[in-house]
């Protein structure tokens, strides 16, 4: 089939996913996107963009949008004789954390419903964990209830009707990879995500101070995707563990990227938002042992019979079980092994049959109403 896939903000993990799909599917896809900025406007206005810059749509079996656009508007404009519509959910923005500059003023709750009509409006619906499908069926149930009556009924269940959880790909191999007992001397710490508020970079260079002022020895590989607006506790953390610090920056070489994450013996998440975690991913498909906090969308991922081992719910918590790893790396090698080659489940070559399937059984579905 010839598929139009539609990115209205190609960056981090959009455009991983965008990018790993395009190269694996047996499809013929078409990527379509617009740059990774003002994400308000593009909710708002990809649409336009995107129909005015299609010369013509039927010529494609299949259209798969995600979640940073308008797909009613989308649909409204293309007419009646459009091909069918899958719609993928990144995030969604009922759900989605507020920063504290947010809190503070009106929320946008159009951009909650632009992402309801959406759902609703498309032909299938993939959530990338269930974890973020039960956020959001959760928080659109509540704007509903706001609603000044009548209210529109039954909507969060038409939507429920079409919705399929689909974890993404990964761009790593799905073969066994060998893992070393200590692959860097002091221990890597790894933290690979995007620099931003929701990732609670704060929580985790917090952490890390503990750890320093107890004299355990580590080095520090600060990765991820960083835009002209930051934290500036990346800059203060640049300055106090100056003497640990091997890698302190997105690296763009993905060759170079995943070298690093074979040094690592720990990768640390500290998220108050994630709806699947690539970085986490991929970080473990190449050796690092997992520090996750007990929430998200993580305990669905990981091998139950390793939760205690993986997950930390305190500071303290993680705090012990820093310590524990970086003093006796070695000791976690059986474990590192079983959970990487947990992940390569997740490589793309695996996960794209899915999505493969899933868009080759979609179909224009009937009016709502």
């Amino acid at each position: 089939m010839k598929v139009l896939f539609l990115e209205p903000f190609f960056g981090g993990s959009h455009q991983d996913f965008a990018e790993g799909f395009a190269a694996n599917s047996r499809h013929e896809v078409t990527l379509l996107t617009l740059p990774p900025a003002f994400w308000k406007w593009r909710m708002r206005t990809a649409s336009l963009v995107f129909l005015q810059k299609i010369k013509n749509l039927n010529a494609y079996d299949r259209v798969f949008a995600t979640d940073m656009m308008n797909v009613s508007d989308f649909m409204a404009m293309a007419g009646p004789d459009r091909p069918p519509l899958v719609l993928y959910f990144h995030e969604n923005q009922l759900s989605y954390p507020l920063s504290a500059r947010a809190r503070q003023r009106k929320p946008d709750v159009d951009l909650g419903m632009i992402n309801i009509t959406s759902a609703l409006s498309a032909d299938q619906v993939v959530f990338n964990s269930r974890f973020h499908l039960d956020a959001f069926v959760k928080q659109a149930r509540q704007l509903i209830k706001q609603i000044p009556a009548p209210r529109p009924g039954k909507v969060v269940a038409q939507i429920q009707k079409k919705t399929r959880v689909v974890y993404p790909g990964c761009r790593f191999p799905s073969k066994p990879l060998p893992l070393t007992a200590c692959p860097s001397d002091p221990p890597l710490i790894i933290w690979n995500h995007r620099w931003d508020y929701d990732k609670d970079p704060e929580r985790f260079f917090r952490v890390l101070a503990r750890l320093k002022k107890k004299g355990i020895a580590f080095s520090l590989a600060v990765l991820g995707e960083q835009y002209a607006l930051y934290p500036e506790v990346f800059d203060q953390a640049k300055e106090i563990f100056a003497g640990e610090i091997r890698a302190f920056g997105f690296v763009s070489s993905r060759t170079a990227y995943q070298s690093m994450l074979a040094k690592g013996s720990v990768v640390v998440s500290t998220a108050i938002q994630e709806n699947f975690g690539i970085s986490v991913m991929e970080a473990v498909r190449f050796g690092c042992f997992p520090l996750l906090p007990r929430r998200l969308s993580y305990p669905e991922l990981m091998p139950e019979q390793f939760h205690d081992d993986i997950f930390y719910q305190t500071d303290a918590q993680l705090l012990e079980k820093l310590t524990r790893h970086l003093t006796d790396p070695g000791a976690c090698l059986p474990l590192r092994t079983r959970l990487s080659e947990h992940a390569g489940q997740f490589a793309w070559e695996t996960q794209v049959n899915r999505y493969d399937r899933l868009l080759e059984e979609a179909s224009v579905s009937p009016p709502l109403f």
